[in-house]
C-alpha cells in the first residue's frame, strides 16, 4: 500500500508530537509513525522536568548558557546552545497552551526545581512524572487534530533514498535525498510506502543497546540506524550519558529513574557503610554534572565491590518528600523500600544519547528534505554531557524550528512517483527468534562490559571485534528474511553500537562522558 503526506512524522514523542502540531496547524497534512503505542516513548519517562529561565529576578539567559557550556565540557555549539536557551520559555508557553500543567506554588509562581549543573533553580516539573504530563497532554491534542493521521503498530525498516531507486549512493554523494519511508505494518506483516515531502526523524535515543537502561525497551537508535545506512551524517556517538541513580533492583529492564531532582532536594550519595563520597570526587558534591556523579558511583562500586551505593533522603520531612516524589515513593515502598526512612539502593544505568543524527539550526540533516529532532538528532547542545533537563525543551524548541523552515519550503517539493515497493521475494520468516534474542544479549554485554562508563583501547578493540561476527552474521539473515521489528532492531541496534565505539575509539582524550584510561582530559579555556 502507498500513502501521500506533505509530512512524514518518525516517532511519537515530545519532539515529534510537536513537529506535527505546528505543521498540522500551518495546514499541512501530517502522518506520524509509531511502532508501539503513542505513550511508549522516552518522554513519557522523564521525571526531572523541563529546564527554561523563568524567574528572572534571579535567574538570566546568560546563567542557563554558561551551565550548559560546563555540563558540556565546553564541547557545546554556542549558536545551539543561544537558540535553545533564549526560545525556551516561548516554547514553554506553548506546551502549557497544549495543556501541560506545571506545578506553582502557594504565590502562583512555577515550583522549580534545582538539578545537577544548574546554578539556579529554573526546572519546571509536574510532580516527579514530568515526562507522563507532557506525552498525555500532548496525545490527547494529536489525536483531536483532523490533520494528522497516527498509525500505531508500524516499524519504519528504511527510508527511501535514490539508492532504492537504483542509483548508487556514497557518503560523498552531495545531494541524497529522502522521499519518505518503508513502514513495516506489523498486523499484516507487508511493508508499506509512505511517501512525504518532508520526513522527519523523532525515534529517540538508544538505550536498548545497554543491558541496564532507563530508557524504555524500544529505545533501540532506529532513526540514527537508517539514516547512517543511507549515508547521512551521524555525530558524537560516544557520549553516552549514564544517569547515576537508577534504582537498583536486579531483573527490572528498563531500570526505575531515580530523578537528579532528589539530589536537587537534598538527597545525599553514601557507600554501603552509610558514608558520604561524593567530596572524594568534585566540590559540588552530588550536585556535579551526571557524567562525574557516575563515574564517582562506578568507581565507589569497584572499590568496594558492591553492585549499588545508597541515596539518601532520610533526613528530609517525610511528608514533603512524599508530596514532591509520590511514584517514587510509591515504587519503592512496592519493593520495600520507605524512602523517608529506608536509603535507596542505586547505580548506574545508559540513560541519554547526546549525539545522534547531525542537525543543523533548522534541525536540517545532511540528507536533503530530511530532519532530525529530540534525541536521535545531534544538534550540538549538549556537547561532551547533557545538563539536566535540557533535553526536553531542545526537543520542541527544535521541533519549532524543524517546522518552520519545512513549511517555508514544501511548495518547492512533490512526492517521488517512481518508488519502488519493498521486495522482499524469495525471503521467509526467520525459523527461529533464538538466534535475534540470543544476539541482541550478546550485543548488551559486549557493550555493558566494553563501551560502558570508563573505557579503554583494549576494551573497544575487543568489542569491536566481537561485534564484526554479530553484524555479519544479523545482515546475512537480514538478507534471506522477511523484515520483523524483532530483526530490525536487532540489525539497528547493532549499527548503533558500532557507531559508539568508532567514534569513541577515534576520540583520543577523555572528554564528558568519554573516559578512557589511555587519555588524560586535555587543558581547555574554561570561558
Amino acid at each position: 500500500m502507498v500513502y501521500k503526506y506533505d509530512c512524514l512524522v518518525i516517532g511519537s514523542g515530545i519532539a515529534g508530537m510537536s513537529f506535527a502540531l505546528k505543521a498540522a496547524k500551518a495546514g499541512a497534512k501530517v502522518g506520524m509513525i509509531c511502532k508501539t503505542t503513542t505513550d511508549e516513548a522516552n518522554t513519557f519517562f522523564a521525571q526531572g522536568g523541563v529546564a527554561s529561565v523563568t524567574n528572572l529576578e534571579k535567574d538570566n539567559f546568560e546563567k542557563h548558557i554558561h551551565d550548559t557550556m560546563v555540563a558540556g565540557d565546553w564541547l557545546s555549539d554556542p549558536a545551539a546552545v543561544e537558540k535553545v536557551v533564549r526560545n525556551a520559555p516561548s516554547q514553554i508557553r506553548e506546551l502549557i497552551g497544549w495543556g501541560v500543567d506545571f506545578d506553582k506554588n502557594d504565590n502562583g509562581d512555577f515550583d522549580l526545581h534545582r538539578e545537577g549543573g544548574h546554578s539556579e533553580f529554573r526546572i519546571l516539573h509536574h510532580a516527579d512524572n514530568t515526562g507522563a504530563e507532557i506525552q498525555t497532554s500532548l496525545v490527547e491534542t494529536v489525536k483531536n487534530n483532523p490533520d494528522i493521521d497516527v498509525f500505531t503498530g508500524r516499524f519504519a525498516v528504511e527510508i527511501i533514498t535514490q539508492h532504492h531507486l537504483g542509483k548508487i549512493v556514497s557518503r560523498r554523494t552531495p545531494d541524497i535525498t529522502c522521499y519518505g519511508a518503508y513502514v513495516l505494518n506489523e498486523q499484516t506483516g507487508e511493508v508499506d510506502t509512505f511517501l512525504a515531502k518532508v520526513t522527519v526523524m523523532a525515534t529517540g535515543g538508544v538505550g536498548s543497546v545497554y543491558t541496564t537502561t532507563t530508557n524504555p525497551l524500544i529505545a533501540t537508535g532506529d532513526g540514527i540506524a537508517m539514516v547512517y545506512r543511507a549515508k547521512g551524517t551521524v555525530s558524537d556517538m560516544e557520549f553516552i550519558q549514564f544517569h547515576p541513580t537508577a534504582l537498583y533492583h536486579p531483573g527490572d529492564r528498563p531500570s526505575f529513574l531515580i530523578t537528579e531532582a532528589m539530589r536537587g532536594y537534598g538527597a545525599v550519595l553514601r557507600n554501603l557503610d552509610g558514608e558520604e563520597f561524593m567530596q572524594k570526587y568534585d566540590p559540588r558534591l552530588s550536585l556535579a554534572p551526571r557524567d562525574i556523579v557516575a563515574r564517582a558511583i562506578d568507581s565507589e562500586m569497584k572499590l568496594h565491590g558492591t553492585d549499588h551505593v545508597f541515596l539518601d533522603v532520610t533526613h528530609k520531612d517525610p511528608e514533603e518528600t512524599k508530596r514532591h516524589f509520590p511514584n517514587i515513593y510509591e515504587k519503592c515502598l512496592s519493593l520495600g523500600i520507605d524512602i523517608t526512612k529506608d536509603m535507596i539502593p542505586v547505580a548506574p544505568a545508559a540513560h541519554y544519547l547526546c549525539g545522534g543524527i547531525k542537525v543543523n539550526l533548522n534541525g536540517e540533516s545532511s540528507i536533503a528534505r530530511l530532519y532530525a529532532v529530540g534525541e536521535c538528532s545531534c544538534t550540538g547542545l549538549h556537547g561532551g554531557n547533557r545538563l539536566a533537563s535540557n533535553s526536553l525543551i531542545e526537543a520542541v524548541v527544535y521541533a519549532d524550528a524543524a517546522a518552520r523552515h519545512a513549511l517555508e519550503h514544501l511548495g518547492e517539493y512533490d512526492w517521488r512517483e517512481d518508488v519502488p515497493e519493498w521486495n522482499d521475494e524469495g525471503t521467509a520468516h526467520p525459523e527461529e527468534m533464538v538466534l535475534i534474542t540470543q544476539s541482541e544479549k550478546e550485543v548488551n554485554q559486549i557493550m555493558g562490559y566494553y563501551v560502558g562508563i570508563v573505557r579503554s583501547d583494549l576494551r573497544l578493540k575487543r568489542a569491536w571485534n566481537r561485534l564484526d561476527i554479530l553484524y555479519q552474521e544479523t545482515e546475512a539473515l537480514f538478507k534471506c528474511s522477511k523484515p520483523s521489528r524483532q530483526l530490525c532492531e536487532l540489525r539497528n541496534i547493532i549499527n548503533v553500537a558500532y557507531l559508539i565505539m568508532r567514534q569513541a575509539m577515534e576520540r583520543k582524550e577523555s572528554r564528558g562522558l568519554h573516559f578512557t584510561v589511555d587519555y588524560p582530559h586535555p587543558d581547555i579555556p574554561k570561558e
